[in-house]
């Protein structure tokens, strides 16, 4: 007999049917035991009485996260006894036959309630048994639901999704590199992206015109709260466009999204505000502002624009310039004279995502001038050797570059907060710690000397007195 989804048990009233799925809890009544079976789509009540002894004794023993087999009768509850809290409240399982197909250990916390009381540390150890609980496992659903409503939406919009390599070349953009040794070429290394920056400015330059990707992003650097060493950001890059195109897009997108999948939320205003950078500074003391009327309210959803920032943040000590959000953002049209006399003053086309305080996405459009390219480079400071990284995209813009802009809005960010969530790690399935450490795989971890010599690589382990050394200089 083939197997039955609990969802589907509605649509079998009065038949018998075959289930699988977990324990989740087991009520002895007298000589009547009843249990609550689990699988991914629900969960129903089941109930065995001695009539049926080849089951009654099979579930003597059996206790919550075993993994079972159950056959019987749909039937439908009284009345009196229906649990209008359940889906499948007003129906129950009659069990004919019952086997174990594994046994469980009892778990090492409990997996019912929300988990918020229990030590993160144990949970993610066990994040496996974590993802069983039902706000885990709701998160992680609402995720991939948000993700195909994405997918649909670009798609019927042209968009075409685009998949850009994870070995990569380490390029001076910002955060620190994920480096890969190369085994071929010992003493050289990939680096993993820490976006698809280069690569979604390329495929402009091939003609794709509107791009997308559920890109992966890694970057060593300090984490948070609402931040990982590896994240998913919507990738969007498109061409022949002006700043207010991506942010009507983006804008039409996520309102549309919000409104089919958390229709108890509300968006303060529509359209969403806009705010220079400077009138952000000035009156809040930060570029991401909250701007909700209630912040008790989570309901509330507060999107902002927060636009005209600074192409520069402060000059460097050496004379040059930092640039503000990536080189390759272009600079406001009529700011372009003052790259020559004052480039502090110069506005730039970027624009950030603001949802109740949190970034949330950025973007800008981007330099599809060679020589404008070439002068923001001198501007921060590249030598020959900074430049020879950039080689590709200066030699690629030389073949016919298209005005191109796009943004990119961090997905594990804005699920947490659309999911009410603390911090990223609830909308993950399996995240690090904010110290960056897998502790379910216990990564990062030690190599064995025979891969390290494969790579052509040798460790240097600091001794004590270094060690010593380094903290007392602190």
């Amino acid at each position: 007999m083939s197997r039955t989804l609990i969802k589907d048990l509605h649509s079998h009233v009065g038949e018998e049917v075959t289930l699988m799925g977990w324990i989740d809890t087991r009520r002895d009544h007298g000589k009547i035991v009843f249990f609550d079976l689990r699988d991914a789509t629900g969960i129903v009540q089941t109930v065995i009485v001695p009539k049926e002894e080849a089951a009654y004794v099979a579930a003597g023993d059996a206790r919550a996260e075993w993994v079972v087999t159950m056959r019987g009768m749909v039937n439908k509850r009284p009345e009196k006894m229906v649990n209008a809290d359940l889906p499948t409240g007003d129906i129950e399982l009659y069990v004919t036959g019952l086997s174990a197909i594994t046994k469980a250990e009892t778990p090492p916390f409990d997996i019912s309630g929300d988990g918020r009381e229990i030590d993160e540390e144990l949970r993610l150890i066990y994040r496996y048994l974590d993802l069983r609980r039902p706000r885990l496992a709701r998160n992680i659903r609402m995720r991939h639901a948000f993700i195909k409503e994405v997918r649909d939406y670009l798609s019927a919009r042209d968009f075409v999704e685009v998949e850009t390599p994870l070995l990569t070349k380490s390029t001076p953009e910002g955060a620190r590199d994920y480096v890969v040794p190369s085994r071929m070429e010992k003493g050289k290394f990939y680096a993993l992206p820490q976006s698809p920056q280069q690569y979604k400015q390329l495929l402009m330059v091939a003609g794709f015109e509107r791009y997308f990707q559920i890109a992966r992003c890694l970057r060593d650097e300090d984490t948070r709260g609402d931040r990982q060493p590896e994240f998913t950001q919507l990738d969007m890059e498109m061409s022949f466009v002006e700043q207010e195109d991506i942010l009507r897009i983006t804008e039409e997108m996520f309102t549309a999204i919000v409104g089919k999948l958390y229709p108890e939320k509300r968006i303060m205003r529509k359209p969403w505000p806009r705010m220079s950078y400077k009138e952000a500074m000035g009156k809040y003391g930060n570029d991401k502002p909250d701007i909700r009327e209630n912040k008790d309210d989570p309901n509330e959803l507060a999107f902002l624009w927060v636009l005209d920032f600074p192409l520069f943040e402060e000059e460097k000590t050496d004379g040059h310039f930092a640039p503000s959000h990536h080189m390759f953002t272009a600079p406001k049209t009529e700011d372009i004279g003052k790259l020559d006399t004052d480039p502090h003053a110069v506005r730039s086309y970027q624009h950030d995502l603001v949802l109740n305080g949190y970034e949330v996405g950025g973007g800008s459009i981007r330099i599809h001038d060679p020589a404008l390219q070439a002068k923001i480079f001198d501007l921060i400071g590249f030598d020959e050797e900074d430049k020879a990284n950039f080689k590709h995209m200066l030699t690629a813009f030389s073949y016919g570059v298209p005005p191109h802009g796009g943004i990119a809005p961090g997905l594990d960010r804005l699920l947490m907060l659309l999911q009410g969530e603390p911090n990223i790690r609830e909308v993950i399935a399996f995240p690090k710690t904010g110290e960056g450490r897998d502790l379910m795989m216990n990564a990062p971890s030690e190599i064995k000397e025979a891969q390290l010599r494969e790579l052509g690589i040798t460790i240097f382990k600091e001794t004590k007195k270094q060690e010593n050394k380094k903290t007392m200089s602190k």
